[in-house]
Order: structure tokens, then C-alpha cells, then sequence
């Protein structure tokens, strides 16, 4: 009876088991990050974790009973190594796992096991990175404030224009207003006084051309009655002149 044994014996015996998680814990440490089904991953987290952590304490004694886990020296060096100094701020979940679609065949859930500060797209520490991207921004926020800046005073440029335009303009109607109001008034006095001045000296022309014509009927009316007398007198003259003779 399986009573009490929780964990996942993956199908196989002990020995195999054993083996092939010894072995893929090997492949992990070397690549730092393998493909595999998801209850072998599983098995696997469980596996090397305490590993990792026994190996923060490097002494013969825990190199030894890494050892006899692994069966491995190229790996005991590179977990004792590189490894335990990458994770020794690290209090433990060294282990990431990213589940992924399921195999053609077996239909079986795969997934991807890796360190966790081995993948550079999930770590949040990224000085770098953050002073970079902190100097884009501010040189790109300085630079929209500076066309921010631009356009404003632009704008109020362009005001400015539009309002003294405007104020020429209204002064300009005002003026034209104000000399053709001055022009019809100085052009209708002139017209006035053109025509008095018109008539007076009409009616001086017909006053003098009627004394004239009344002075001239008078020559010719007394010429003609002394013209009569003088005939009659010179005839009555030549009539008495014939009597005496």
C-alpha cells in the first residue's frame, strides 16, 4: 500500500526516478534553464532547491553530500560556484517555472524550469536600464515642454498681431469717416456759396443790361422826336418860302 507517500513517483521505480532527476538537475545547472513536462518539473523544484541552498555553505562536508545527489564534479563546481554566489541574496524560490502548451503525441502539459536570477526579462533591478530610460524621458518631457513653450508664445504672438491689426483697422474707418464727413461738408459750403456768388453777378449782368436797354430807347426815342420837328420844321420852311414867292 502507498499510505503517506504524497509525492509524484512519475511512473517509474525509485532508482530510475532518482537518476533522472539527478540527471536533469545536472542539465539545469549547466544550461540554466530546460524544457520538460510539467509534473517533472514540479518533481524537479523539489529536488534542487535544497541543493542550491547547501551549496551557500562552502565546506567539504556539504560538497559531499551534493555530490552524492548529482554524481557529477563539473556541476558541483559550477552550483558551488557561480551559482551559490548569483543566488546568495536569495532567500529561497531559486526555481521559476513557465507553463506552456501541450505535446503532439501524449498530449502531456509541458513547461520551461529556470533560475530565477538567470533570466534578465523578469528581473526587476535594472539600473541601467532605469537610467537610461529616466534620461529619455526627461530629455523627451524637456523637449515637449520646450514646443509647449514655443507654441504658447506663438500663439501669443499671433494675438498680439491680430488685436493691433485690429486696432489699426477700427482707427483707419474712423478716420476715412471722419475726412468724408469733413470733404461733403467743405464741398457743400463751396456749392453754396458757388451759387450765390452765381446768382449776385446774374443779377448785377440783367440789372445793368436793363439800364442799358432803358437808357438806349431813351437816346433813340428823343433823337426820333427831334428827327420829326427838324422834318417838319424844314418843311414848313420850304412851304412858306413857295407862298412868298
Amino acid at each position: 500500500m502507498r499510505h503517506g507517500k504524497k509525492f509524484n513517483h512519475l511512473s517509474r521505480k525509485s532508482a530510475h526516478r532518482k537518476s533522472m532527476l539527478a540527471n536533469m538537475a545536472c542539465s539545469l545547472i549547466e544550461h540554466k534553464r530546460i524544457k520538460t513536462t510539467l509534473a517533472k518539473a514540479k518533481a524537479l523544484r523539489v529536488y534542487i532547491e535544497p541543493l542550491i541552498t547547501k551549496s551557500k555553505n562552502d565546506t567539504t562536508h556539504s560538497r559531499r553530500i551534493v555530490f552524492s545527489y548529482l554524481k557529477q564534479k563539473q556541476a558541483v563546481t559550477d552550483l558551488f560556484g557561480e551559482i551559490a554566489t548569483k543566488v546568495a541574496d536569495r532567500a529561497g524560490g531559486y526555481i521559476r517555472i513557465l507553463k506552456l502548451g501541450n505535446r503532439l503525441g501524449d498530449n502531456a502539459q509541458m513547461a520551461y524550469v529556470e533560475f530565477v536570477d538567470y533570466n534578465e526579462d523578469y528581473i526587476t533591478d535594472k539600473p541601467r536600464r532605469k537610467k537610461s530610460r529616466r534620461a529619455r524621458r526627461k530629455s523627451s518631457d524637456a523637449a515637449a515642454s520646450n514646443i509647449k513653450e514655443e507654441k504658447i508664445e506663438e500663439i501669443s504672438v499671433s494675438e498680439e498681431v491680430s488685436s493691433a491689426e485690429g486696432s489699426s483697422e477700427s482707427e483707419t474707418p474712423s478716420a476715412e469717416g471722419s475726412s468724408e464727413s469733413e470733404t461733403p461738408s467743405v464741398e457743400g459750403s463751396s456749392e453754396s456759396e458757388t451759387p450765390s456768388a452765381e446768382g449776385s453777378s446774374e443779377s448785377e449782368t440783367s440789372s445793368a443790361e436793363g439800364s442799358s436797354e432803358s437808357e438806349t430807347p431813351s437816346v433813340e426815342g428823343s433823337s426820333e422826336s427831334e428827327t420829326p420837328s427838324a422834318e417838319g420844321s424844314s418843311e414848313s420852311e420850304t412851304s412858306s418860302a413857295e407862298g412868298s414867292s
